[in-house]
C-alpha cells in the first residue's frame, strides 16, 4: 500500500511539473467575445450599411444633374426631315397684329408672317417687300419650305411652323441650309398633310444664303 501511494504521488508531482512547463494558453475575454462573434468589422468594409451613408449625396446630385440639364440647356432644333414630318404648329394669338414700321421692305419673323397671312388674310402685308430668314425644308415633291422651330414655354416644347416658297426659286436647294428669302404675300395656301394645318405661302422675289442664328428658336409666342 505504502508502494502504492509513493507512486500515486510521484504521478501527481509529474502532472504538476508537466502542466508548469507548458506555456501558459490564457486567452484575454476580449479576444474571446470577438472569436464568438467573428472577425470584427472591418471600418472601410463597404458591405455594412454605414459604409454608404457618406454616397448617398453624391447619388442625389447624379440623380438631378439630368433634370438640370433639361431646364436649363436648349436642345437642338429639329432638322428639316423631322420638322416636315411634325405638323405646322401655326396658332392664332390672342393679342392681334401690331402695325408694320413704315418703308417698302420689312423685316418679319417667320411665325409673325405666317400669322398675318392666314389669320389677317395678309391685310397687312399687301404692298409690302418683306424679308424673312429659316431653315429649308423640302416636302416628297421638292417644294421648298421654311420652318423655324417656334416656343410658346420652352426648348422642350419647341414646334415648327412653315411657309411654302413660290415665284423665283433658286433651280438647286439644299435642305437644312439657312436661307433670307425677300418677297411678297401671296393668297396661296395649303394644308399640312401631316396635321392638316394651314401653311401660307410667300411669292419670292430673292433669296440669299445665310449663317443659322445662335439661337434657331422663334419666341414670339413668348411675348
Amino acid at each position: 500500500m505504502a508502494a502504492d501511494t509513493d507512486t500515486a504521488a510521484d504521478t501527481d508531482t509529474g502532472a504538476g511539473t508537466a502542466a508548469e512547463a507548458l506555456p501558459r494558453t490564457d486567452v484575454p475575454a476580449q479576444v474571446q467575445a470577438q472569436a464568438q462573434v467573428g472577425t470584427p468589422a472591418d471600418p472601410h468594409d463597404h458591405a455594412h450599411p454605414h459604409a454608404h451613408v457618406h454616397r448617398e449625396p453624391r447619388i442625389s446630385w447624379l440623380l438631378v444633374l439630368p433634370l438640370l440639364a433639361l431646364i436649363l440647356v436648349a436642345p437642338p432644333a429639329l432638322g428639316s426631315y423631322s420638322a416636315m414630318r411634325t405638323g405646322t404648329a401655326l396658332q392664332k394669338q390672342p393679342w392681334g397684329f401690331a402695325d408694320l414700321p413704315a418703308g417698302d421692305t420689312v423685316r418679319l419673323n417667320l411665325v409673325d408672317y405666317a400669322g398675318r397671312a392666314v389669320y389677317d388674310h395678309g391685310r397687312s402685308l399687301d404692298h409690302r417687300h418683306i424679308k424673312i430668314a429659316g431653315l429649308l425644308a423640302l416636302d416628297r415633291d421638292g417644294t421648298p419650305y421654311l420652318v423655324r422651330m417656334a416656343l410658346s414655354c420652352c426648348a422642350a416644347d419647341a414646334q415648327p411652323v412653315k411657309i411654302g416658297l413660290t415665284g423665283r426659286i433658286p433651280p438647286v436647294l439644299r435642305p437644312d441650309s439657312w436661307l433670307e428669302v425677300t418677297g411678297t404675300y401671296t393668297a396661296k395656301q395649303t394644308k399640312d398633310p401631316v396635321n392638316d394645318g394651314i401653311i401660307p405661302f410667300l411669292d419670292v422675289t430673292e433669296v440669299k444664303p445665310v449663317k443659322a442664328p445662335r439661337d434657331p428658336y422663334d419666341e414670339s409666342w413668348n411675348g
